[in-house]
């Protein structure tokens, strides 16, 4: 079993969408990247090349590579995806929170859950998001950013 950790955050800047755990949430901002932003996803990735030992997502896609460039975030996951499976480890769960004040984030937190557990192949109760605001304290609080932490869980597959 191994497990690993992720964080990330981004800026909130107008004119770009807001992409979370893989769904555009309706919002006047989205979230300021190299890729789509995608917070959560980025923090997944992290936990799981964490987990892996194999470095975390700036090693894997370098935003100063213009192949990276405005790419999704689902896809940046399936290629961290392929590197945990080719080392033969299999996803256990995921835990994930996303930090923002606005917008609400609890009527999407279901339609994230099942993006992902699809993203991956997992049965959907392998993947829990939770939501909630920084109590209006620092860049979060002052809705300039959106933040997430993930924890992932691994474990080798059985040889057959």
């Amino acid at each position: 079993m191994r497990v690993g950790i992720g964080y990330d955050i981004h800026r909130l800047v107008s004119r770009r969408r807001l992409m979370i755990g893989g769904i555009e949430i309706p919002y006047i901002k989205g979230l300021e990247g190299h890729s789509d932003g995608d917070v959560l996803l980025h923090a997944i990735c992290d936990a799981i090349l964490g987990a892996l030992g194999e470095g975390d997502i700036g090693q894997h896609f370098p935003d100063d590579q213009a192949l990276y460039k405005d790419i999704s975030s689902e896809k940046l996951l399936k290629k961290v995806f392929l590197i945990a499976t080719a080392r033969n480890f299999q996803i256990e769960n995921i835990d994930a929170i996303v930090v923002a004040e606005q917008p609400r984030l609890s009527p999407f937190k279901e339609k994230i859950e099942i993006k992902i557990s699809q993203t991956l192949g997992l049965r959907k109760n392998r993947v829990n998001v939770k939501a909630t605001t920084n109590e209006g304290l620092g860049s979060i609080g002052r809705e300039e950013a959106i933040a997430s932490y993930a924890v992932v869980s691994l474990k080798k597959k059985k040889k057959r």
